[in-house]
């Protein structure tokens, strides 16, 4: 969905009645009442929000991160990709801020953070749309806009809606803000309210690692006789050198070695996996391996026409193999 039609769903709310309102039956009462109060107000004034957008140009200096972190780390290849796009030519896409609720003259950004540290580092004014909006309309747009993008991994948006969670927010409009169900949302704050924080951070975004791994960590960590096990595996030398999913693997193998696993999986290895990464992140892969099967996932910019290349060569391939393991046997 491109950012501009994203603004326009967000700023215009929908004046039909949700599907599940009745089942959400929430009083109408403090934080529910504001949630349902800014809700309206957003499909009220969508028009006149929506008509004649005005883009200005803004200093970098004069804008503050958004009060709610959505990212755990920043991603330098895309950030120095962006950099150079726009050092090129222009920013294309505005951001979008709202006047700062706390600091007259100053603004907050909504969503675009990575476009205003661009613009900062080229030494440029931002080119924005600049909106007053509330803090429940500040994290539809921001929740939203980052699930359109779909490029923020799992933990992160588990830390996304603790973060709100912990501010106050009703869970109506977390599950809005990240366009999930109830479900997902008690599963995403089990695991961020059960991982202790530190952890998580040390860890990283885990672009690759999704909800169930997660959620066997989650039990992993949570048995009191891994804790001496996670703190000398965090201390270990070298796990910072490790890219973030490896990181991941690393912690998750070492409890899973040593500690205890999770009572449905008492019965089975768990899986030997490892991460690969080559051509400074254009391939990325995870193998595994348990029993007899063994697998090579393979993600990011060079991984379709990376696994075409692969698999258009397994039987030349195998031959190899054969050749090599029969002249192991001879010698």
């Amino acid at each position: 969905m491109a950012r501009k039609d994203l603004l326009k769903s967000v700023m215009a709310g929908s004046t039909e009645q949700p599907k599940d309102a009745g089942r959400s039956g929430y009083a109408m009462r403090g934080a529910s009442k504001s949630m349902k109060v800014s809700i309206d107000s957003l499909a009220e004034n969508s028009k006149r929000l929506l008509e004649g957008e005005t883009i200005v140009e803004i200093d970098p200096q004069l804008i503050d991160v958004s009060f709610v972190s959505d990212r755990l780390s920043d991603d330098d290849v895309a950030f120095d990709e962006l950099k150079a796009s726009i050092a090129a030519g222009r920013q294309d896409t505005p951001v979008l801020l709202r006047p700062h609720p706390e600091a007259d003259g100053r603004y907050m950004i909504v969503f675009g953070h990575r476009r205003v540290r661009v613009a900062s580092a080229l030494g440029r004014k931002v080119r924005a749309v600049v909106k007053p909006m509330d803090d429940v309309a500040h994290i539809l747009a921001q929740g939203q806009e980052n699930t359109a993008r779909a490029d923020l991994s799992f933990i992160e948006k588990a830390l996304f809606a603790k973060s709100l969670l912990d501010m106050g927010q009703a869970k109506d409009v977390i599950q809005s803000a990240l366009t999930i169900d109830g479900t997902l949302l008690s599963r995403m704050l089990s695991v961020a309210q059960n991982v202790p924080r530190h952890v998580i951070e040390q860890i990283g975004p885990a672009k690759q690692i999704g909800r169930d791994r997660w959620e066997d960590f989650k039990k992993l960590a949570s048995e009191p006789s891994n804790e001496k096990i996670l703190k000398e595996a965090l201390e270990f030398d070298g796990f910072q050198n490790l890219d973030s999913d490896a990181r991941f693997e690393f912690l998750h193998s070492k409890l899973a070695e040593a500690g205890r696993a999770p009572k449905r999986r008492k019965t089975r290895a768990m899986p030997k996996k490892r991460t690969w990464t080559a051509g400074k992140g254009r391939i990325k892969g995870v193998i595994g391996r348990s029993g007899k099967a063994f697998s090579i996932s393979l993600t990011a910019q060079d991984s379709t026409e990376f696994g075409d290349f692969l698999s258009g060569r397994l039987d030349q391939l195998y031959s190899e193999f054969l050749s090599t393991k029969e002249e192991q046997s001879e010698q």
